[in-house]
């Protein structure tokens, strides 16, 4: 059995909490513009359907709306309870996320792991302002991804977390 790791300078034994940081409050609406377009397309496609092909109109157009009100209230309510979940925190030992409200998802990658640290904007990411930071460890289970951060914010971290991923005499095998 292990004994747990201290912290010197705080002399406490570390143990698994929530990761601190909450994503950028831009990251609601670079969401729901996310949940607009997924939703928004199958309804424009049927709405147009249903325009245009007078015999099946119905059969169109009721998805059509129950599609359209499903959307609006993903729109509204899913992107506002992720920025309540959604955490992350960047410690001198590990990178620590936690994503989801029903199946909750908690990653901790130390840095003695860490093999690569990307930046990726999307165009609606750079358009909100945001970036996505991606921490990439010899784990099967993937990547360590933290959604929505300001991009200035993610470009430092990347930076930080290149120096001390280098600066960690361990192999990230």
């Amino acid at each position: 059995m292990t004994t747990p790791k201290t912290d010197d300078s705080h002399n406490q034994a570390l143990s698994l909490r929530p990761p601190r940081n909450a994503v950028d409050p831009r990251a609601v609406g670079w969401w729901s513009v996310q949940l607009v377009l997924w939703a928004g397309v199958p309804v424009a496609v049927l709405a147009v359907l249903g325009v245009l092909i007078p015999p099946a109109r119905w059969w169109f157009l009721v998805p059509a709306g129950v599609l359209l009100v499903l959307g609006a209230a993903w729109v509204i309510a899913l992107p506002r309870l992720w920025f309540r979940h959604h955490r992350w925190e960047v410690t001198e030992d590990a990178v620590y996320t936690r994503t989801g409200w029903f199946f909750q998802e908690w990653r901790v990658a130390p840095l003695s792991r860490i093999q690569t640290v990307d930046t990726v904007r999307g165009p609606l990411e750079q358009r909100f302002g945001l970036a996505t930071l991606t921490v990439t460890t010899a784990s099967a289970k993937g990547a360590v991804k933290v959604e929505g951060l300001d991009a200035e914010t993610a470009a430092a971290l990347a930076a930080d977390l290149t120096l001390a991923t280098q600066a960690t005499p361990e192999d990230a095998t």
